[in-house]
């Protein structure tokens, strides 16, 4: 983007969000250029996680989808609107026949969140190999209306107990650094942080590079050899 096309943009936003919000804005544009490509890794060692079982409050209930025909029509309507609706609709498809699972979290009959869970492999290609009873966590979201409810919290919370119930290793999750509400979040569950990586992929192959103070054992914990972190993987 030229800086014609940015100081429009700017003014813009301005006009229709005021001062405050602009220099947040502007803070926000700045952290997102320092920490683009660097990923915050977290995982949760399933094996001890604490009991008991997550209870739901009375309005709340959580389902689990396995396929694309299990999808109501309500339902996709709410999970491709507020996006490109062709594009969502292919991308719910594809993980479906990978194997992902759709995690539907409802309060009453309204949806008002959702995640996704892989199984022994990841969606893309990842910062190392996961074991094959290891899960990642991916791309939740909590519609505008449930926001402050900690819907997101309760549904990963949830997801890790159901986790752990089946008999799982690890589970893991990622974010970006500047995203500060996602890693709030992340700090409010079982997860902790692995470490700080940045990855580019070229052919199908993660190239990955670890910063900072890397937490091994939560490879130690699965039987992993600790401290060893390979510098490419390749999701399955």
């Amino acid at each position: 983007m030229g800086l014609l096309g940015f100081t429009n943009r700017l003014f813009a936003y301005y006009s229709r969000h005021g001062f405050v919000a602009t220099i947040h804005r502007l803070r926000l544009a700045a952290k997102r250029g320092v920490f683009a490509n660097r990923m915050v890794v977290f995982y949760c060692d399933l094996t001890r996680l604490a009991a008991p079982t997550v209870a739901l409050p009375p309005s709340l209930h959580v389902d689990r989808l396995t396929s694309y025909g299990q999808l109501g029509t309500q339902d996709l309507q709410d999970l491709t609107s507020f996006w490109n609706p062709n594009q969502a609709h292919k991308d719910i498809r594809e993980r479906f026949e990978r194997g992902a699972s759709l995690w539907l979290i409802r309060s009453g009959d309204k949806l008002a969140g959702f995640g996704w869970t892989m199984l022994g492999h990841t969606i893309a290609p990842y910062f190392f190999p996961v074991g094959e009873n290891d899960v990642q966590l991916f791309d939740f979201y909590s519609f505008p209306k449930f926001r402050g409810r900690a819907i997101h919290l309760i549904l990963i919370a949830y997801i890790l107990q159901a986790m752990a119930a089946e008999g799982r290793a690890r589970a893991f999750g990622d974010t970006a650094e500047w995203n500060d509400a996602q890693l709030a979040s992340f700090r409010m569950t079982p997860f902790r942080r692995l470490g700080y990586a940045r990855f580019v992929t070229v052919f199908g192959h993660s190239f990955v590079t670890w910063s900072g103070e890397v937490t091994t054992s939560g490879l130690q914990s699965a039987g992993k050899e600790p401290g060893k972190f390979p510098t490419t993987a390749a999701a399955r």
